[in-house]
């Protein structure tokens, strides 16, 4: 009796814990927790960019991180250097950052994982020249002053391109200046050439630029350089329906660039603050993989297998080892790890 008894009552504590699991996540939602983990959300989602970005611009203007059920707080960089700072600093939580700088943050162990790839850079980021200084092919660098952003996609874009062409970068005067300094630097012509991403560049070009290569075309050579969505471990590890719900965003975000890109040149030119023509080129500059091209081998692959993306970066990594950015990279696996698709395998059910 006593054992029938108790098969009873464990068959009514599982129908009880089965009707719970069918409202628990509602229930947790409406109480601001997460409906996998139970965490209480935080009062605050920090996420970053970078100033004037074209793409994440569309998720702000348009409120997609509204959705998220938190309040979610939107912090500007200038580059991907200070959005690795700021990771360290553990004041920011997600970001959109280069791949280069992540491979950087990535090797130093900063703690955070791709979740999303947002772009695949092509001509928005290139290396333009005066045209007063003669240069016409990259390998005129030799002796030039060249100015970029270290750190930054673009600035292993650049040393990709010396190399490609045979230049070793010591001949080349390399500066290390921000967006807005490189723009005044080549306005007071102080400097021969900057690779650095539109809208500065397309200023450069509108004060007696010339662009003599572009990330697209490394890329074709092997360089692949892209923009990147990167999310702490920690955060996603308590909070995965609030990780899952900002891809979601993003997913929406690069589907309107490829579908409506008209209407998406809008948004980006009223949220920056520029014409419509200029906000189509910028958006035009780069490729926007859709969020179920991005599960297959050669980029992030599903959830527990890593795609071709890790190896990107740790290729990436290498390369800043060879150029002294970097004191050494670690080994395939830590850069497969790093590599999470699962996120954007749950925003596309």
């Amino acid at each position: 009796m006593r054992t029938r008894i108790a098969k009873t009552s464990r068959l009514a504590a599982l129908a009880v814990a089965a009707a719970a699991a069918l409202i628990l996540p509602g229930t947790l939602a409406a109480q601001g927790k997460d409906p996998v983990t139970g965490e209480s959300y935080p009062p605050v989602f920090n996420i970053a960019t970078f100033n004037s970005a074209t793409a994440t611009a569309i998720p702000i203007q348009e409120g997609y991180f509204n959705d998220l059920g938190v309040k979610t707080n939107i912090v500007f960089f200038d580059s991907g250097r200070d959005i690795n700072t700021a990771f360290a600093a553990r004041s920011i939580e997600a970001a959109t950052v280069g791949s280069s700088p992540v491979s950087l943050g990535v090797s130093n162990s900063l703690g955070y994982e791709v979740v999303f790839i947002n772009d695949v850079i092509g001509p928005a980021e290139s290396l333009a020249v005066t045209k007063k200084s003669g240069i016409k092919s990259v390998k005129d660098l030799k002796g030039k002053k060249v100015a970029t952003p270290f750190a930054s996609t673009a600035h292993y874009s650049l040393l990709a391109a010396l190399l490609q062409e045979g230049v070793d970068p010591s001949d080349v005067t390399i500066l290390d200046l921000q967006t807005q300094d490189i723009l005044a630097t080549w306005i007071r012509g102080d400097i021969d050439g900057a690779y650095v991403w539109t809208p500065v560049l397309e200023e450069l070009v509108r004060n007696d630029g010339v662009i003599i290569t572009d990330s697209a075309r490394l890329a074709e050579k092997g360089a692949i350089t892209a923009d990147v969505s990167v999310v702490s471990k920690d955060f996603a590890a308590k909070y995965p329906t609030l990780v899952t719900g900002y891809v979601k965003a993003l997913v929406r975000t690069n589907a309107l660039i490829n579908d409506s890109p008209d209407e998406a040149a809008r948004i980006v030119a009223k949220n920056i603050e520029i014409d419509e023509p200029t906000a189509r080129a910028q958006l035009a500059g780069n490729s926007y993989l859709p969020g179920a091209a991005q599960l297959a081998p050669k980029y992030l692959g599903p959830k527990g297998k890593p795609g071709d993306f890790a190896k990107t970066l740790k290729d990436t990594a290498d390369f800043h080892v060879a150029q002294h950015n970097l004191d050494a990279a670690g080994e395939l696996s830590i850069y497969q790890a790093a590599v999470n698709g699962g996120f954007l395998e749950d925003a596309l059910k």
